[in-house]
């Protein structure tokens, strides 16, 4: 057994005034933040607040900020910390405070309910089924394992230091958007809305939601970027929009 020292981001419910507090635990091999987390609710501060449930990594209720970088609690082990100096734990900046290391992420479902929802095409046979590419099915398969812990969201720039909120809906939900765009069975268009009501053109491509992101997704290569390319196809080539003057 040794000892660690967390600088732990304590508030008054409802976000008010707030300030970190040190806790001195012990620790053991195999530890991680989350698990010092609940050692100190239990033996220091049973009042500290914490959102969790699996323990996993399957969940995305521990999202947090450790040592600055937005993480998993569950999947962040000590040993791959600098345990000679307080490690940081603070809640996600992104999203309304409501007490200690809990946010308020009800508007990320709030957007969500907000998009277009899958539209399946017709059958391509009289028997009521479709013929598709392994290839296409393949494409989005990738989209599906997001678990929604929104560390993506609370690293964006857009929403994080520019609070755009009301008109972007960030990389989790531009995720959500290609894997439906792409679907090979969806039949929706979702062009003009990406372009005028969620603000694609937001987005710089700084790749910070793909570096966070505890599966491993890559959503700017594989689902920002060819949404842009498609909006930028479809309202922005010359040759594009000067066929559509001709044929109307």
């Amino acid at each position: 057994m040794s000892q660690a020292t967390f600088r732990i981001w304590r508030s008054e419910p409802g976000g008010g005034s707030g300030a970190f507090t040190n806790y001195t635990t012990e620790i053991s091999e195999g530890m991680v933040v989350l698990d010092a987390v609940h050692k100190i609710q239990a033996e220091q501060a049973p009042d500290l607040a914490c959102r969790w449930n699996c323990k996993a990594g399957k969940c995305g209720s521990c999202s947090a900020e450790i040592n600055g970088k937005p993480r998993l609690m569950c999947m962040s082990r000590l040993n791959s910390l600098d345990l000679n100096e307080p490690v940081t734990v603070e809640p996600m900046r992104t999203f309304p405070l409501i007490k200690d290391l809990v946010t308020d992420v009800s508007w990320n479902f709030r957007v969500k309910k907000g998009l277009k929802k899958f539209k399946p095409r017709k059958p391509d046979a009289a028997d009521g089924t479709w013929r598709m590419a392994q290839r296409d099915v393949d494409r989005v398969q990738e989209f599906r394992k997001c678990i929604e812990c929104f560390l993506c969201q609370d690293v964006c720039h857009v929403l994080r230091d520019h609070d755009k909120h009301e008109e972007f809906i960030g990389p989790r939900f531009l995720l959500y958007t290609a894997a439906l765009e792409m679907h090979p069975l969806d039949s929706d268009d979702r062009l003009q809305d990406l372009k005028d009501k969620n603000n694609i053109g937001y987005c710089n491509i700084t790749k910070c939601c793909t570096k966070v992101c505890p599966e491993h997704i890559h959503i700017t290569d594989n689902a920002i970027i060819p949404l842009k390319e498609r909006v930028v196809d479809r309202f922005y080539d010359p040759v594009t929009r000067l066929l559509r003057m001709i044929t109307g």
